[in-house]
């Protein structure tokens, strides 16, 4: 008979679905604009100076979804809205009375996110399904930034070729975008594309947005753009050479590599919406370096990918709604990333990288990605090359692969499969299917929004002992104010192993739990107040408790100049059924006995809005910790003299006391920007911490005459204090490290 969580896991999205389908609101007709046929192509140099300009179509009714609800925008804003065969075009004129000083424009970088600066913003769902999205933003110095929406949540790693430009005006600034129909896959045939507009005001703390919905927008709320037809989407065929000239010198037996390698990335449009692309011995030396991070639990720790090739098309591998990601007052304080991250089917930085972090040569790899009606497909396989470590097995070359197929079903859900072979982490066997159903209400009544998710998979690999299956089930009510709730439980089979997935631990049963009230305050120097709780319960699959953490959050606060303090207070237990050792170095290890430890701490995070010049982060918490104690201090200060020339240090330090042993950990950062103009910028990055005892240095040095090329020239220094001893010797640098 199966397991009953595993029919619970079946039954409750369906029954969900039911349930909210029955209580969905009327969908009135969303807002549209229909795009002007232009007769000849924009200058995009950001001045709205061009006749042509009058005659495109205009959209001036911006609302209010911070700080006012749905409050007309404070500044007059202008966005029209024309096309050619080939690019869409949008010019904005954003009025300014307070003159050109009360603009926030302090990011130069391109590809950079603007969370802090005034920005145009676009949400463009070429697809009109109200389920993914393309978002691009852009601010008074030109600069670009694209993102992708996954799991409801905008990842900005993923970019595309597309032009913007600003400047100042007599009254404010402008900005002219050019999407090229060549870069944006689409479907011809879709009459409607989805279409939002978006203006920060940052002094003001304000947003406003040409389409909302309960002080929100995304892909599900969104209005429309029609009138594109006729236009040039190429021959689909894009080849982008690359050649990295590297040189490594080691130390320990003087001598020195220096070597050439070329690489090839094809990328060959199949159909209007469906994307093949094939990469030729690629080189990864241009992804920026990891945040160090200190691990203070017994499990792994999750970095997340920055690699373009596997960002590109990522929403499409995306399954189960594992992991998710939240904003200001949405992020669970109780647990960790990595066990909500845990039991992910297919994560794209098992390839490449060798068990221990450092890189491994990718011979070559293919991906087809894209839609076909109702259908999104991702399917990727790569060929690994052989990764020799200094110690213990060789690992032979593999090739490994992932299939995601999802379908579009009811008006905002969607069901789909995956499928994964090859393991390039071991010389064994792994194979792993999967199925999911998401469901999402953008209209359930009082103007919030229902999510509801039920996923299955299981594996297969050499050597497993123990099941091999891993389900889960989630639901939750989102209001950006009000009361907001959700639960979640996920199961993981002793024996289950997602090869080219990621799992934090097997077999467990977790329980997640958290509820909270958002306030809104209008006119007030405190702009937001929550309040909640939430809570995680993980056991062994025979029902033994292994961790337990609750996380009273009496008060979030975030002001209208964007200023952030949180308190919370930490109920926390953990199991332990074999020695831990938290801490080890050559002269000291330091291992915690087995047993049960209830603890609690509390502390708090203090941050300032990054549109001040001055900025700073204040991080505090205090208390026991197994059956010891603990003080966490951290902190940042960040300095932007201007555009062009930025400075930042961090320094997070953790003091702990056992009975078994005293110990500290320290992370130290520093970093130097420095922009030439918004195509030339100059970044520096110094990391060190004294668990590892590695102490990295990356400069990069990054041109970029217009968009779709790229010179990168990077510099990563790594050394290392092998014995202790406080002299550190050259090493070669670790891709997860530095």
């Amino acid at each position: 008979m199966p397991h009953p969580r595993l029919l619970l896991a079946l039954a409750l999205p369906a029954a969900l679905t039911v349930t909210a389908s029955a209580a969905e609101l009327v969908r009135p007709e969303p807002p549209h604009v229909h795009a002007t046929r232009l007769s000849q192509a924009p200058v995009i140099d950001g001045k709205l100076d061009e006749p042509l300009w009058k005659d495109a179509a205009i959209i001036t009714d911006f609302t209010q979804i911070k700080p006012g609800d749905g409050t007309p925008v404070s500044e007059r804003t202008e966005v029209r809205v024309g096309y050619d065969k080939d690019n869409l075009y949008i010019g904005a004129h954003m009025i300014d009375r307070r003159g050109p000083d009360a603009i926030t424009a302090s990011v130069m970088k391109q590809g950079s996110r603007l969370p802090d600066d005034d920005r145009l913003g676009i949400i463009l769902d070429p697809f009109g399904t109200g389920r993914g999205a393309y978002r691009f933003e852009v601010n008074l110095n030109g600069v670009r930034n694209d993102m992708l929406y996954q799991g409801g949540q905008p990842q900005g790693e993923w970019t595309v070729i597309w032009e913007a430009a600003a400047s100042l005006t007599e009254d404010g600034w402008s900005a002219e975008i050019a999407l090229p129909f060549k870069t944006l896959p689409f479907d011809s045939k879709v009459e409607a594309w989805g279409f939002n507009i978006s203006r920060a005001i940052r002094a003001r703390a304000e947003e406003a947005v040409w389409v909302s919905r309960n002080r929100a927008w995304g892909p599900s709320i969104t209005g429309r753009l029609t009138g594109i037809r006729d236009v040039d989407q190429g021959r689909g065929l894009d080849i982008v050479p690359t050649l990295g000239l590297r040189s490594m010198r080691y130390y320990a037996d003087d001598h020195t590599d220096n070597e050439a390698n070329p690489s090839l990335d094809l990328y060959y449009r199949l159909t209007p919406s469906l994307n093949a692309s094939l990469t030729l011995n690629t080189d990864f030396s241009a992804t920026d370096a990891d945040d160090r991070q200190v691990n203070l639990t017994r499990f792994s720790l999750f970095f997340p990918e920055k690699r373009d090739f596997f960002l590109k098309d990522a929403d499409l591998f995306d399954f189960g709604r594992i992991g998710g990601s939240g904003e200001f007052n949405n992020s669970p304080r109780s647990g960790t990333r990595a066990a909500r991250e845990s039991g992910r089917p297919f994560f794209s930085r098992k390839l490449g990288l060798s068990p221990a972090g450092t890189p491994v040569d990718l011979d070559y790899g293919g991906k087809l990605s894209g839609r076909v009606g109702r259908w999104r497909i991702g399917m990727l396989t790569v060929r690994q090359d052989d990764y020799v470590p200094a110690t213990g097995a060789t690992l032979n070359a593999s090739t490994v692969g992932v299939a995601r197929i999802a379908a579009d079903v009811l008006s905002e859900s969607s069901v789909g499969f995956v499928g994964t072979f090859g393991d390039p982490g071991t010389n064994g066997s792994n194979s792993l299917v999967g199925a999911d159903f998401l469901y999402q209400n953008s209209r359930f009544p009082g103007g919030r929004t229902l999510e509801a998710e039920g996923w299955i998979q299981q594996s297969d690999s050499s050597g497993a002992v123990g099941g091999q299956g891993a389900f889960g089930i989630g639901a939750r009510l989102i209001d950006t104010a009000g009361w907001r709730y959700g639960a979640s439980f996920k199961q993981i089979g002793r024996g289950f192993r997602p090869a080219l997935g990621f799992i934090s631990r097997a077999g467990i049963r977790s329980v997640n739990m958290d509820g909270g009230y958002t306030n809104l305050v209008r006119g007030s120097l405190v702009q937001s107040v929550f309040t909640g709780l939430d809570a995680e319960r993980i056991e062994d699959v025979n029902g033994t408790l292994q961790s337990q953490a609750l996380a009273l959050r009496p008060i979030e606060m975030e002001s209208s100049r964007r200023d952030v303090l949180k308190l919370y207070y930490m109920f926390n237990t953990e199991v332990l059924a074999a020695p831990f050792t938290i801490f080890s170095n050559v002269n000291k290890r330091v291992v915690i006995p087995v047993g049960r430890y209830d603890f609690n701490d509390y502390g708090l995070d203090f941050s300032t809005g990054q549109q001040r010049r001055l900025g700073a982060r204040v991080n505090f918490r205090r208390g026991e910790f197994y059956d010891g104690r603990r003080l966490a201090l951290g902190g940042e200060v960040s300095w932007k003299q201007s555009k062009h020339f930025a400075i930042r240090g961090s320094y997070d330090f953790n003091d702990i006391t056992l009975p078994v042993g005293k110990f500290s950990t320290r992370i130290v950062s520093a970093g130097a920007d420095i922009n030439f103009s918004s195509r030339l910028f100059w970044t520096n990055l110094f990391q060190y911490d004294n668990v590892s005892e590695v102490a990295g240095l990356q400069s990069h040095l990054h041109y970029i005459p217009k968009a779709g090329q790229e010179f990168n020239l990077i510099i990563n220094k790594a050394s290392e204090d092998l014995d202790r001893d406080g002299q550190f010797r050259s090493s070669p640098p670790n891709t997860a490290r530095d």
